[in-house]
């Protein structure tokens, strides 16, 4: 049918490095049919593995359609070769479910991406698990109310439809991470609605934060552990204790970081992160707490 067709078809792609033809290869036999010696084309410079994943995205959207079976093949293929994909940006170039991705990957002796990241289909890094995500925008939502949904999303790395999934549970006294995602990532701790409430309508939420400028911590704390009621109970000594033991100054972080092994960094960064939003939720709730008893 191409070779009994007028005029000129559309330039064939070819990868350049190898000279394969990536789209076009019927065009390419269409013409040899009519004893043609050349055709326009257009080259493609990147890899064999990129070279692949244009054929199968060109091929799924034209020409001859690829089977159910091709599609799954060439899935399987993609997520050996592109592992910091996410099965989204995958299935987007394969024609697929992003869940039959996501079974293939399962089923796939792939390689743990570093430090647990993919690449989405609209080009940006994102954390394979959102558990981490999720608490940092809980808590620059409890920090700044007006915090627009964009501003979270470019801050902590989720889209806007989770982030806004994250105030409506923050809204409502939930974890801010499903239960799903906490057998997966680690259990953190719920902030009560009481303490929202209480937060929100007072006002106290960003107040919390201003008042962290109303002295230094380190003389707080020393303050706080001449405090004979606090010293008295087994648990106003713990509370004591880990006051005390993150007393840290700004030089002495710094000789800590220099210490810390290239392959310790993402664990030491995700526990250092949850526990800062556990200490954060342990403001929230002390303030709620204090307004109670007025």
């Amino acid at each position: 049918m191409l070779a009994e067709l007028d005029g000129e078809v559309d330039p064939i792609l070819v990868h350049r490095p190898t000279m394969r033809v990536i789209d076009g290869a019927h065009r390419v036999r269409a013409a040899m049919l009519r004893g043609r010696t050349e055709i326009a084309a257009r080259f493609f410079e990147g890899s064999d593995e990129d070279a692949f994943v244009l054929a199968v995205q060109l091929n799924v959207g034209h020409g001859l359609p690829l089977t159910l079976n091709e599609r799954r093949a060439a899935a399987r293929r993609i997520v050996l070769s592109h592992p910091h994909w996410s099965d989204r940006a995958i299935a987007k170039r394969t024609g697929l479910n992003p869940k039959t991705v996501g079974r293939i990957r399962d089923q796939s002796d792939v390689e743990t991406v570093a430090e647990g990241r993919r690449v989405g289909s609209d080009g940006k890094s994102r954390p394979v698990s959102s558990v981490e995500a999720r608490r940092s925008a809980a808590a620059l939502l409890l920090a700044n109310p007006k915090i627009s949904l964009r501003e979270v999303s470019r801050k902590s790395g989720l889209s806007v439809g989770t982030v806004r999934d994250v105030r409506k549970r923050v809204d409502q006294g939930q974890d801010p991470v499903p239960e799903r995602l906490r057998r997966q990532g680690g259990k953190g701790a719920v902030i009560p609605a009481a303490a929202v409430s209480a937060l929100r309508s007072t006002g106290r939420v960003s107040q919390v934060s201003e008042r962290t400028d109303a002295g230094n911590a380190g003389e707080l704390v020393r303050k706080l552990a001449r405090d004979p009621s606090l010293r008295a109970t087994e648990a106003g000594r713990v509370l004591l204790r880990m006051l005390m033991v993150t007393e840290v100054d700004r030089d002495q972080w710094e000789e800590i970081l220099r210490t810390i092994p290239g392959h310790c960094a993402p664990l030491v960064r995700s526990v250092v992160l949850q526990r800062a939003q556990h200490m954060r939720e342990l403001a929230y709730m002390v303030e709620a707490e204090a307004d109670g008893r007025d």
